[in-house]
């Protein structure tokens, strides 16, 4: 099996440009996942956004997740777990209304950090779109006006933690999916492993990679695309011992946008 893309976003500054591009085309149309590195977003504010998240999970979440395991008698299943996940989540909307100052439990300074997080996560995906519309020979800015409808697009952050899980092999920490929006960016534990994508029949680890963003495209951008560019099956595996961090925002097109192949890829 050829290696997991990871792209190096420092050489779309010289000479290694084109060859990155191409790297990232190759990456959009065969695999529907990349890994970023060097992508601008400093090591210590990502080394922040981790320990806040990890010290709030601990805090606020982790029990209630076992009391939610307890009362569903989940250590005992068994035969597999098809109607849920074995993942401990919560929800932040930054577009078109940050819902940040609502959710309960949240430190002021966890609230101040994850909008800051977000503002960063989403020029990144603002950019990340541009390299795509280069790369697809439409013109720049096509794909963020595309997803823009009249309010701008759909944004927002899924925090979750995936416990340490007694069966593995009967629940998915999260079961087999595409996603359906955009663009999707995760900042993912870099210990504990557990992400799989589907690729040419078989799953495929998205190797934890620290302070990367792994990248992965919705099934909009599949249509947008006229199904250029894949957006590939994946899926969580629990893990018998650590609690993986998934920290996935998901740039998406606005409630009223239209979405149709752009006319130039029919």
């Amino acid at each position: 099996m050829e290696n997991f893309p990871v792209i190096n976003m420092e050489n779309l500054n010289g000479e290694d440009r084109k060859a990155t591009m191409e790297k990232i085309k190759d990456a959009c149309e065969n695999w529907g996942f990349f890994e970023l590195v060097n992508h601008g977003i400093s090591h210590e504010f990502m080394d922040t956004v981790e320990r806040l998240t990890k010290e709030h999970y601990r805090k606020c979440m982790e029990q209630r997740f076992k009391e939610l395991v307890a009362s569903k008698a989940l250590e005992a299943v068994q035969a597999e777990v098809k109607d849920m996940d074995w993942e401990s989540t919560f929800f932040l909307q930054h577009l078109p209304q940050s819902n940040i100052s609502e959710i309960p439990d949240l430190t002021d300074e966890y609230r101040v950090v994850m909008k800051e997080f977000a503002k960063k996560i989403e020029k990144l995906a603002e950019e990340l779109l541009d390299l795509l519309c280069e790369n697809l020979g439409l013109e720049k800015g096509y794909l963020k006006k595309a997803f823009h409808g009249s309010k701008g697009p759909t944004f927002g952050t899924k925090v979750a933690n995936y416990p340490p899980c007694p069966k593995p092999e009967l629940i998915k920490g999260l079961r087999a999916h595409t996603d359906a929006g955009g663009i999707i960016l995760l900042f993912q534990d870099d210990k504990v492993s557990g992400l799989q994508l589907l690729k040419d029949g078989q799953w495929v680890d998205v190797p934890p990679m620290r302070h990367s963003i792994v990248v992965n495209l919705g099934d909009q951008l599949e249509v947008i695309t006229n199904g250029k560019y894949k957006s590939v099956e994946h899926r969580v595996i629990a893990q018998t011992d650590g609690t993986r961090m998934s920290i996935a925002s998901f740039y998406n097109p606005g409630s009223d946008a239209v979405i149709h192949p752009a006319p130039a890829l029919v």
